[in-house]
């Protein structure tokens, strides 16, 4: 299956990947390891694969401290981006903690959605990710039942229009069915609609969706005062 736009079909393929470091050693760093890590960026999208964010995590969980979120059109692309980026020298005191990848495909509750990195759309200021698994039921029960649900669900999302969704499925890359990326100016926007989110029926088909990563966008530079 393809993703399909408006003039017709549309080969390229969206995959993303969110990968969490924490400090594990007291490394000195400088203003040539940021230079350095914002060139590989810059070679990475030259190559098709666009770094979304880094994002200062730390003190939001105790096992984390910076976030890198990227996309680009194949798997095996990020993994071998992100490979470049942990072994940089401004990564060089850190250990991944956590890491997950998805793809952009048709989502469960809008066949027209596409999740706002695919659409081009900015980055805002903070962000949360999150995995989600649906209970066993859900995929077998009655197709109208699911659809007023998931309708029900999404006229509750629309109160935020600040907030960015990213819908990309996770099947076969992890323990998880789906991971979910929601992006706001202000965090308030996030705590509020996802909240507000907890009154709907769907929350009775939900089995798990932990665990959260949340952050504020920060340039590589800094980087080092996080993981001091």
């Amino acid at each position: 299956m393809r993703d399909r736009d408006a003039a017709g079909e549309n080969p390229t393929m969206f995959y993303t990947l969110w990968t969490v470091f924490k400090r594990s050693a007291n490394v000195e760093l400088g203003a040539a390891d940021v230079a350095a890590f914002d060139s590989l960026v810059a070679e990475l999208a030259a190559s098709g694969v666009a770094v979304r964010g880094i994002y200062d995590v730390s003190m939001m969980r105790e096992e984390a401290d910076v976030m890198l979120w990227m996309h680009g059109p194949a798997a095996e692309l990020l993994q071998a981006s992100m490979r470049q980026l942990r072994r940089s020298s401004l990564l060089a005191g850190t250990e991944i903690v956590y890491s997950t990848m998805a793809v952009h495909r048709e989502a469960e509750f809008a066949k027209d959605h596409s999740p706002a990195f695919a659409r081009g759309l900015d980055a805002k200021e903070w962000m949360t990710v999150y995995p989600f698994v649906r209970t066993t039921d859900w995929y077998t029960m009655d197709p109208a039942d699911r659809g007023k649900m998931l309708r029900d669900h999404g006229m509750l999302g629309r109160e935020f229009p600040n907030v960015l969704a990213n819908t990309v499925a996770a099947f076969a890359f992890s323990d998880f069915e789906w991971q979910i990326c929601l992006e706001a100016d202000d965090m308030i926007d996030l705590v509020d609609m996802m909240r507000h989110l907890r009154y709907t029926e769907a929350r009775h088909h939900v089995r798990e969706e932990t665990p959260f990563y949340t952050g504020r966008r920060i340039s590589a530079a800094e980087v080092i005062e996080v993981l001091k």
